[in-house]
């Protein structure tokens, strides 16, 4: 059984994005990782050749024709997903800022191992940890996607879908997924508080086309971000993956929440009742289909 891991990345340095961490994270489980390299402003390309890994490197130009609804990214997903190797049987999928769980590693290769010949199952559906303003927080409504594909078939018929969040196949099918019992470490909302004003303006960009917005960026001054805008959180009480271990410790900044002071709405809590009752909440977007 080949796997291999395909990623993209631009302006990784500049904006705090833990890319090292995400490609190390994979490395286990893939015999080779293909990254698609953007045109960096910042020392990204010379980090990303500088990691220790089986990486297969290729440099691309972001389209900015596509700078709307972040269809830009799907089109660098795309592009490091069509130079897999023809003989890979499993695709592994990881965003600049999102890192795979070393403990995790067995449960996704058995299961690759079970669907590989199942010509029913086109991905692998994860659950996700969206950390906000510290290591030690995750946001706790139905705002955040609770689970997404990030493992796939070798099937040259998939793509990715939209701003690079999930995949789809063909005609614009959803893919057929089991869920499986491992997560996606979203390290997004981390940052320092001035390098996340700098990526919620670039952000804009990437998707709207623009830095410009009616809905102004929360800040406690001119170029810091106000961490304290957030409805829900939660601690997080498990283990952080291990390749976060160093990024971790060098964290110097400082975020406080109280849990206590948590905004849950009514639509919120009828949506926290149907999740557990129905197992799904009322009205979640899924990009795919599950197969039980």
């Amino acid at each position: 059984m080949r796997i291999t891991g395909f990623t993209f990345i631009k302006n990784a340095v500049k904006f705090d994005f833990p890319i090292e961490e995400a490609i190390l994270s994979i490395a286990p489980l893939c015999d080779e990782i293909v990254v698609a390299a953007g045109d960096s402003s910042d020392t990204t390309n010379q980090l990303i050749a500088g990691i220790s890994a089986n990486l297969k490197i290729f440099h691309t130009i972001w389209d900015e024709t596509l700078l709307n609804d972040g269809a830009v990214l799907a089109d660098e997903t795309n592009k490091a997903l069509n130079k897999i190797s023809p003989d890979t049987d499993w695709c592994v999928y990881i965003q600049g800022d999102e890192v795979m769980h070393e403990e995790d590693i067995p449960v996704i290769r058995e299961a690759m191992e079970k669907y590989k010949n199942d010509d029913k199952v086109d991905g692998l559906l994860f659950n996700y940890h969206h950390f906000y303003g510290s290591y030690d927080f995750v946001g706790s409504s139905s705002q955040w996607y609770r689970k997404e594909i990030r493992v796939i078939k070798n099937n040259r018929s998939i793509y990715s879908y939209r701003d690079a969040q999930g995949f789809r196949k063909g005609n614009n099918e959803k893919l057929r997924v089991k869920e499986i019992d491992a997560a996606i470490y979203h390290y997004g909302w981390v940052k320092p508080p001035a390098v996340m004003h700098d990526k919620v303006k670039n952000d804009r960009l990437v998707r709207h086309g623009t830095t410009e917005s009616e809905i102004p960026i929360v800040q406690a001054s001119d170029h810091d971000f106000d961490y304290g805008h957030i409805d829900q959180l939660k601690l997080f009480r498990g283990n952080h993956p291990k390749t976060m271990a160093k990024r971790i410790q060098q964290n110097n900044w400082k975020f406080d929440y109280d849990i206590s002071k948590n905004r849950i709405t009514l639509k919120e809590r009828i949506k926290r009742w149907s999740q557990k009752l129905l197992g799904h909440q009322i009205g979640e977007y899924r990009n795919y289909k599950i197969i039980r």
